[in-house]
């Protein structure tokens, strides 16, 4: 070999070491968008315990994690699309509108649920006993209008009342408020805001914090029993070009999933730390450890929110099944 041929060599090698590290950096990073609520303890064990840096660890990946609060669907939907985030976490619905705007280019899909809980349309206004009683002087707090999960129930549960060229009725009366706001405007009472309809621990607390206000809808009797309202969802690329990193997450959660399930008081520590919420620990557990509430990564029951969307020009793609907008993973095979 001639001196030219070894310092072409050496090159080469220099190169294929520096492609080798810039992939190892571009494979350990993920950046995860989580938004407000009880709903997202999954992803605060898995950063408060360093889950997804343990699991990438194991797969020789040193893993840059970083955490991003958000509010609302759009917001996360816009953070993905621009590459700010590479895993989303909001609800089906924004997840299904995603799904649909990028099918056959970024091709966004469901990764995980977060679990089952279910979502409850609060009132504080007496005269609201369901939701054919709101008038044009209600507003309803949702944390995105017509792209939140909880305003695609709504509008899921408008459609049965009042048909399905109805399904978008009281979108007029609906505004978009972050949780923790919204949830002190129906406990304060007072304000344009009438109605919430959100999640945990929110909804629990507006019940607690205020004698008038009462269930109006609950998301399980709109979806037909449990069902996963809050999920994470990703591009294609980044799945396919980052398989370790990917995985590692996947594990992270499927253990976070399993340490909340079999210890609740320690999951609600962990959640008052990591969201520094002014919650009662009492009606936090309460929460947790609700029957109703299930702890998994598997989608339960999403199809039925999937066909609506359809049926009302909300998607213009019909998946057949949840295999159309979820990942082909091991925790998505026996999803719904």
């Amino acid at each position: 070999m001639n001196r030219f041929t070894r310092k072409a060599a050496a090159l080469v090698a220099g190169l294929g070491l520096l492609a080798g590290s810039l992939c190892a950096h571009a494979e350990g990073q993920i950046r995860i968008a989580e938004q407000f609520g009880i709903v997202y303890l999954l992803l605060n064990v898995a950063q408060e315990q360093k889950l997804i840096e343990k699991h990438a660890k194991a797969a020789g990946v040193d893993a840059k994690v970083e955490w991003v609060k958000l509010s609302g669907g759009s917001a996360v939907n816009d953070a993905l699309l621009s590459g700010n985030i590479e895993i989303a976490g909001a609800g089906v619905g924004p997840l299904l509108t995603l799904w649909d705007r990028t099918k056959g280019k970024q091709n966004v899909k469901g990764v995980a649920s977060l679990g089952n809980f279910p979502y409850y349309l609060v009132s504080n206004n007496p005269n609201v006993k369901s939701i054919a009683d709101f008038t044009d002087k209600d507003r309803i707090a949702l944390p995105a209008v017509g792209v939140s999960v909880q305003s695609r129930v709504l509008q899921f549960a408008s459609a049965r009342l009042w048909g399905d060229k109805e399904f978008n009725r009281l979108d007029k009366i609906s505004v978009a408020v972050p949780h923790p706001d919204a949830a002190a405007a129906i406990i304060k009472g007072g304000t344009e805001i009438t109605a919430h309809f959100g999640n945990p621990p929110f909804q629990e607390q507006e019940l607690a914090g205020n004698p008038n206000a009462r269930i109006v809808l609950n998301s399980y009797q709109v979806l037909g029993g449990p069902s996963s309202a809050t999920v994470l969802y990703a591009t294609e690329k980044f799945r396919s070009e980052n398989p370790k990193t990917y995985k590692a997450f996947v594990d992270a959660l499927d253990e976070a999933a399993k340490f909340v399930t079999a210890n609740p008081e320690k999951a609600a520590d962990i959640y008052l730390k990591v969201s520094n919420a002014k919650l009662d620990r009492d009606l936090l557990l309460k929460i947790i450890k609700n029957p109703e509430v299930q702890f998994k990564t598997t989608p339960q029951n999403t199809y039925p929110l999937a066909e609506f969307m359809h049926r009302v020009g909300a998607i213009k793609n019909k998946p057949a099944s949840v295999k159309d907008y979820f990942f082909d993973d091991a925790q998505n095979v026996s999803g719904n």
